[in-house]
């Protein structure tokens, strides 16, 4: 399969062909998804890890912790190496890297041998997150990449959504090394799918195009700049409440942990709405507009879960929940809409601005799970966790508005031509 290099989205049919392709959205999906699975799958055998190795159980988290800081860090790496390298060599490289820390991960001895060849396995999975947002800007127009992010996310979370549950049947069948195994297995054939079928999606960068260059330009663009913050902050809305409501559901509110996951489920599958409403909606209308409805139906469920607090309504899981759901579903109009525009920006450094992205959504989102767990561990009420998500949901109007300039009409001489012949129509 030839590349597409150096030739804008659409301007050859086989781009139009891979583009459209059943198999491209499979390998987006897979490169997207291997290292966010990979995470959860190891999270129902953290007490046996613990047990096994003869540590605390919070030694056994740092599997997942520094995971998810190995997951910020590459993002901030990969996505400028594949701006500079191309798309196939820096994710077939990380995949690479995965192969072989996945089957560290299963040959270890000791709890910090493992914990090590987790943070190496972010570091070669979480090359896919990148990459994947890179290549959909490669191949497609600036008003479809909302709606394929948004696909890819809602397949993807499914998958996610089931991969906790497969990582506790693989143990309690297997062992916590089946775990390993499994993603030792996904890992690989996700990098063979890609070096058969993936071919180089990459811009043309020109002679003077650098990551110095690139960063320098994106973090003067007011636009850039508006994007990524109204993306990150809606982001720390999800690590806000997923920090928080254990708390406030188990503690406050003396239910069962197993009654919190499931209310916690609920989020997850208002935002997979979210997203498939995304899919449906962003081919007909801007980003702009789509970013906007997103922001008012975030603030208005954010300022009705206030409101519930302050009179004392959503102590019972059912108001609460649900009224975040309202939050969740508007959440993905704002994160996938907003990625999309901050990778737009600049086309040919959409792996640059890709990981600045990824790297700041997990970096703050790591702070701000441990400031919600304090919101919700230290209070009685649910007013302090609901009182700063609605100063979240205010962040993120804020950003879009003061910083992303407005849309201006361009008059042409079709629009001077069409406008006359509706005003003779009217005559």
């Amino acid at each position: 399969m030839h590349g597409v290099v150096g030739k804008p989205p659409g301007a050859a049919a086989g781009n139009n062909a891979v583009a459209t392709s059943k198999i491209m959205l499979l390998m987006l999906v897979a490169m997207t998804g291997v290292a966010p699975i990979s995470l959860y799958m190891l999270v129902p055998a953290l007490p046996v890890l613990a047990t096994t190795f003869g540590g605390d159980i919070s030694v056994a988290q740092m599997t997942v912790s520094l995971y998810m800081v190995g997951i910020a860090c590459s993002q901030l790496v990969m996505g400028p190496l594949s701006d500079r390298f191309g798309r196939r060599p820096v994710l077939l490289a990380g995949l690479a890297l995965m192969v072989a820390a996945s089957i560290g991960c299963s040959l270890a001895q000791t709890l910090p041998q493992l914990i090590a060849a987790r943070f190496l396995q972010a570091l070669g999975g979480a090359t896919g997150m990148v990459v994947s947002r890179a290549i959909i800007r490669d191949l497609y127009s600036r008003d479809r990449i909302s709606s394929m992010i948004s696909l890819v996310i809602g397949v993807m979370m499914v998958a996610q959504m089931l991969s906790a549950l497969a990582g506790g049947l693989l143990e309690t069948a297997f062992g916590w090394r089946a775990i390993f195994y499994f993603i030792t297995a996904a890992s690989l054939s996700v990098a063979v799918l890609i070096s058969v079928a993936l071919p180089e999606t990459r811009r043309d960068r020109g002679v003077n195009g650098s990551f110095r260059g690139d960063v320098g330009k994106l973090i003067r663009d007011r636009a850039f700049l508006g994007y990524v913050l109204c993306q990150v902050l809606a982001s720390q809305i999800i690590f806000t409440f997923a920090g928080g409501g254990p708390y406030i559901v188990v503690t406050q509110m003396g239910r069962t942990t197993a009654e919190y996951g499931a209310w916690f489920a609920t989020t997850g599958f208002a935002y997979l709405v979210g997203n498939l409403f995304c899919v449906r909606f962003a081919p007909r209308h801007s980003l702009e507009k789509l970013i906007w409805f997103g922001l008012a139906l975030q603030f208005g469920g954010a300022l009705l879960n206030l409101t519930f607090s302050i009179v004392g309504t959503n102590q019972a899981p059912l108001w609460l929940f649900g009224t975040q759901m309202i939050v969740m579903i508007a959440n993905a109009f704002v994160m996938n809409n907003a990625a999309a525009g901050a990778i737009s920006v600049r086309p040919e450094a959409a792996g640059t601005a890709a990981g600045a992205m990824g790297f700041l959504q997990q970096g703050i989102g790591a702070l701000v799970s441990q400031f919600g767990a304090y919101l919700g561990g230290h209070s009685t009420t649910t007013l302090p966790l609901t009182a700063a998500i609605f100063a979240l949901s205010i962040a993120c109007a804020s950003a879009m508005f003061f910083l992303v300039p407005r849309p201006t009409l361009v008059v042409s001489e079709e629009l001077i031509k069409k406008a006359e012949e509706e005003e003779s129509g009217m005559l």
